[in-house]
């Protein structure tokens, strides 16, 4: 970082022990400064007040509309939400935390096509001919649906928000065990481990390694590893992780989540190409 200001200011410019490093296996004339005449020495430096325990403690919350950024801008565009103004931002992040911590509410809400209304869980009806024909209980009650041609269907109530959080809640514990079983059971090499479960998924890391049908084929079991091996690979954070398949896994799930960008991407300049020539045309 280098803080740079009139000819008599103090500049102040700091490395870290990488770029340090780095610096240090260039080419005389590449090192700093390199656009100048002076010579400017480099001394470490002690940084205090640096915890030396940096590990995030905190349960990770997984939400499916924050694993790719297509997810995540159907759910802004599904919603309306925007960053356009302050007071917009503010709403829109507020509507965002309240999803990530509660991922099994319903993401997008019903609009009565008569009062124009919010329609909560369980107190609409809809149409079962036509798309997207939502009435509150409010406007429903008031003529029992006769102004409208086609026969309307009571929601049914999907409510149960205790029951879903302590569902997620299990199924993130049950997948926490899974990941940790793997851990463990790929450093182990006690024949006789006591550590539940491990020598079980031993026997699968050894079926998968000799298995002709593999996973593609339909095997049920190496499709089981493969699942495990997906799941470790999504929440791994270690750059030099051992467990089998991990690296390739993460690199594969980049290429996926750049395809979805690049098809994004394409998409969005197609629709623009379109309300240019459209404009141009008029």
């Amino acid at each position: 970082m280098e803080n740079a200001g009139s000819a008599t200011s103090v500049k102040v410019f700091i490395f870290v022990t990488g770029c340090y490093d780095s610096e240090q296996r260039l080419e005389a004339k590449e090192r700093h400064p390199s656009n100048s005449r002076d010579l400017h020495v480099l001394h470490p430096v002690d940084i205090v007040g640096v915890p030396e325990d940096t590990k995030d403690r905190d349960d990770v919350l997984e939400c499916e509309f924050f694993d790719t950024r297509q997810a995540f801008l159907s759910l802004c565009q599904g919603n309306h939400y925007q960053y356009d103004t302050l007071r917009r931002a503010k709403h829109s992040s507020m509507m965002v935390l309240y999803h990530l911590h509660n991922p099994t509410a319903p993401a997008f809400v019903t609009t009565c096509n008569i009062c124009n209304n919010d329609i909560e869980a369980g107190q609409g009806w809809r149409c079962e001919e036509c798309p997207d024909f939502d009435v509150c209980a409010g406007c429903y009650n008031k003529d029992g649906g006769a102004n409208h041609r086609h026969k309307l269907t009571n929601h049914p109530c999907v409510d149960r928000n205790a029951q879903n959080k302590e569902a997620r809640q299990m199924r993130i514990q049950q997948a926490r065990r899974m990941l940790d079983l793997l851990v463990h059971a790929h450093k182990c090499r006690t024949a006789g481990c006591q550590y539940p479960d491990c020598r079980r998924l031993k026997g699968l890391f050894g079926h998968a390694t000799r298995c002709q049908k593999r996973a593609a084929g339909g095997c049920s079991l190496c499709q089981r590893t493969w699942s495990l091996l997906q799941l470790h690979a999504r929440t791994c954070k270690e750059s030099k992780c051992t467990i089998p398949r991990c690296r390739d896994l993460k690199a594969h799930l980049r290429w996926t989540q750049q395809q979805s960008e690049s098809r994004r991407r394409a998409a969005v300049n197609e629709m623009m190409r379109q309300r240019a020539a459209e404009v141009a045309r008029s």
